[in-house]
């Protein structure tokens, strides 16, 4: 039978046992709620030879100097930007990316880690990692950087032709897209065969131009040139009459987003929504 003392210094062990116990979640707590910040990224496209943007969003935080944000490229040694105490520190940055990177400084502070990508070359598509260190905590995200060349249609009727007919035309596209015709008329037609599509390559061999010409138009119908690839659409509507023929045009660039790492709609029942982001939309007469 355990004498008084015993029971005594085992109550003293057990109450020091479930006290660090306590001790330890709390601290627990404490580092988990600091250690991760929620970072999101936007999978987005490049037109070469134009700048470009790689987006990224963190939790904001006041304290500048105290902000990381890091761009990593896959397979490529070395940073692709780096900012941090309230500047850029390029001393890691690899060559290929040298005065073609800035972030946005002013937006940092609400949390806007994106980065400007300056005349997009193809060997820049890939996977990218935007990493963030704050007074909060530190998180990092990925996403794919698609590139290619991609513009507006332009359409007109085509007065060179033996009837009429539409001429569709976009200076430069890559990789090579399909173009497909539509009329408001007839809806749901197949106008393959009476339609002409040619790529001629441009002069620095990687783009092409697209024109594609439709046979046998009626006047008082709208047609639509639809030209897509993998990273980007474009249509260009053109409403026939009998007197004048009114044209417009749209650029839609096909995006990801990463719903895993946005909180704002992670009830959402799909992994993934594609969002059109509207380039253009005019209107004139010709």
């Amino acid at each position: 039978m355990a004498s008084l003392g015993q029971i005594i210094f085992w109550s003293i062990i057990n109450v020091i046992i479930i006290l660090a116990g306590a001790i330890v979640l709390i601290i627990g707590f404490g580092i988990s709620g600091k250690h991760f910040i929620t970072v999101t990224t936007f999978t987005s496209a490049g037109n070469i030879g134009e700048d470009g943007t790689l987006s990224c969003t963190f939790e904001p935080d006041i304290k500048l100097n105290g902000i990381v944000i890091q761009w990593l490229k896959e397979g490529i040694k070395g940073l692709v930007h780096e900012f941090k105490e309230g500047k850029d520190d390029l001393s890691q940055q690899h060559e290929m990316f040298r005065g073609r990177t800035a972030v946005f400084a002013d937006q940092v502070v609400v949390g806007n880690a994106s980065l400007r990508l300056k005349n997009v070359q193809l060997t820049d598509a890939g996977t990218y990692t935007c990493y963030i260190h704050t007074s909060k905590g530190k998180g990092n995200a990925n996403l794919e950087y698609k590139t290619g060349a991609f513009s507006m249609p332009e359409i007109n009727v085509d007065y060179n032709a033996s009837s009429e007919s539409l001429r569709c035309e976009a200076p430069r596209w890559f990789p090579q897209p399909t173009v497909a015709w539509a009329s408001q008329v007839d809806q749901g037609a197949n106008f393959s065969e009476v339609s002409n599509t040619s790529f001629e390559l441009n002069s620095e061999n990687v783009t092409m131009k697209v024109v594609s010409v439709l046979y046998n138009v009626t006047i008082n119908n709208t047609y639509s040139c639809m030209i897509e690839n993998d990273i980007a659409k474009a249509t260009g509507d053109i409403k026939v009459t009998g007197s004048s023929n009114i044209t417009r045009s749209q650029l839609a660039l096909e995006k990801v987003l990463n719903l895993n790492l946005n909180p704002k709609i992670k009830d959402l029942p799909y992994d993934l929504v594609l969002l059109r982001i509207v380039g253009l939309d005019a209107d004139h007469q010709c």
